[in-house]
């Protein structure tokens, strides 16, 4: 029989490890406190201190090899921002565009822009489109 407050540790541990994941978003400290979690609530139920170890480890490496991945590709969906998804947007002119500098907004991020004709400008406000992606620095377009 496990010593009463033993249970206690694994839920402290669960707390600290969801409280954690908070601040990194991969969900292997969730997957863990959901193991940590489960641990408690055998300990609570009697389980001798190997059992809740087992518990823990058990249902960590499922949580991780079952639950994580169809999270992950849950709130992933619509995020993607590959040279796919760039290349052909309707990005927002947010400072002058010339042949020497500018900026546009893509996806709510801010990168540096320059027309794909070098002849052309473009003012602050005009919807323009990415034709070409060259290294940092999108090469734009109006239609």
């Amino acid at each position: 029989m496990a010593d009463v407050a033993d249970w206690i540790w694994w839920l402290i541990a669960a707390v600290i490890l969801v409280l954690a994941e908070l601040f990194t978003g991969t969900f292997v400290l969730l997957m863990l406190g959901t193991g940590a979690l489960a641990a408690s609530i055998a300990g609570l139920a009697g389980a001798p201190g190997w059992v809740m170890v087992l518990v823990f480890a058990a249902v960590s490496a499922l949580s991780l090899w079952l639950l994580r991945p169809w999270i992950n590709r849950r709130f992933s969906k619509g995020k993607e921002m590959g040279l796919s998804v760039i290349e052909g947007a309707d990005v927002l002119v947010v400072e002058r565009v010339d042949r020497e500098h500018g900026m546009v907004k893509i996806e709510g991020e801010l990168w540096r822009a320059r027309p794909y004709d070098v002849g052309q400008t473009y003012e602050p406000g005009e919807r323009v489109r990415v034709v070409k992606v060259d290294g940092a620095t999108a090469l734009v377009w109006r239609d």
